[in-house]
């Protein structure tokens, strides 16, 4: 089984973005020093207009100056030291804006669909500019903010303009809908951990240009999101995220749909979320033969001291008869 563990390297983007130290620093060096000791590279899906947005404002504010040092050190970091750099797009940044204290963020057009076609291209040409300005590599792979890449035909010919021809967004039987997020992945089969598509990122077509690496995903009862939300009302210290910020409000059907209906969820590293990551790997290896890929996803704001040591955990049970890629390995 090829082992992937990404993470979506970002800020929070609610009312309070979150210090970059305690989002994205932070937890990123707690992550390196559980993988160093194996050699194992993961893959960050850099928030590329978070970059762009320090590039327009660190010239005013010094502290934004000394984030885009900081936040770039890390970057050119994790490239010197073999893990992946690649494009991760959330376009609200597109009307978000720094008010001397800390980001606003209007999230109205929180997806790609929500801008016209040359606007989707010059939003991808320049997140993807700045992304290799920092890294010093052209990223080969792209994830959507918010799972949000559908309809995919205006992003594919942005994509395609940047070389950039693999896709990371899909969560076989994922679902979501609200007012400002969509995605539906219903139609993509579980245990599906790699396919070729062109114009539908659900669709596969042995001879689309683009490739679909999936993040792997578990069917989940009510239950688990129940003792899930106990969790976070209990704050233990286990418990606690390193970020110091807090997340668009999620959808309230969304949230009652998930809490009293069996759904599909990514396989993560955050949180309580991370206790699934043994019993979805034995069902991927079970229903995959033991040759396709398990993507597991993460967002180090939202690490935990218990997700952590899931990991931790997880990584000793399988280092020895697996391996952990990248996009360029």
């Amino acid at each position: 089984m090829n082992i992937y563990i990404t993470l979506d390297y970002e800020l929070f983007f609610g009312s309070n973005s979150g210090s970059i130290e305690k989002c994205i620093i932070e937890p990123t060096e707690a992550l390196l020093k559980i993988v160093d000791p194996y050699n194992i590279k993961f893959i960050c899906y850099v928030d590329a207009g978070y970059l762009w947005a320090l590039e327009q404002y660190k010239e005013r504010y010094s502290e934004l100056n000394n984030d885009y040092h900081k936040v770039s050190k890390q970057i050119q970091k994790l490239v010197k030291e073999g893990h992946g750099i690649e494009l991760h797009i959330h376009p609200h940044w597109e009307d978000s804006f720094y008010n001397g204290e800390k980001w606003i963020f209007d999230t109205t057009r929180y997806k790609l669909s929500d801008f016209t076609k040359n606007e989707v291209l010059k939003i991808v040409t320049k997140y993807n500019d700045v992304l290799k300005r920092v890294s010093g590599i052209s990223p080969v792979a792209y994830r959507a903010g918010g799972w949000s890449a559908q309809p995919f035909m205006d992003i594919k010919e942005a994509l395609k303009a940047n070389d950039v021809f693999i896709d990371s967004t899909v969560y076989p039987g994922g679902y979501y809908q609200s007012e400002k997020q969509f995605f539906d992945f219903r139609s993509v089969a579980p245990f599906v951990t790699e396919y070729n598509f062109s114009d539908d990122l659900t669709v596969s077509n042995s001879h689309g240009e683009f490739k679909e690496i999936p993040i792997s995903a578990h069917k989940v009862s009510p239950l688990f999101f129940w003792k899930f939300a106990w969790t976070k009302l209990k704050k233990s210290d286990q418990h606690i995220s390193f970020g110091d910020g807090n997340a668009v409000k999620s959808d309230r059907k969304e949230l009652l749909r998930m809490l009293f209906r069996t759904s599909y969820t990514v396989v993560s590293v955050d949180g309580y979320k991370s206790k699934l990551i043994k019993s979805a790997f034995k069902k991927y290896v079970k229903n995959t033969s033991d040759k396709g890929n398990f993507v597991l996803i993460g967002h180090p704001k939202a690490f935990t001291p218990y997700s952590l040591e899931k990991l931790k955990s997880f990584i000793e049970d399988v280092s020895k008869g697996h391996k952990f890629k990248t996009n360029r390995v």
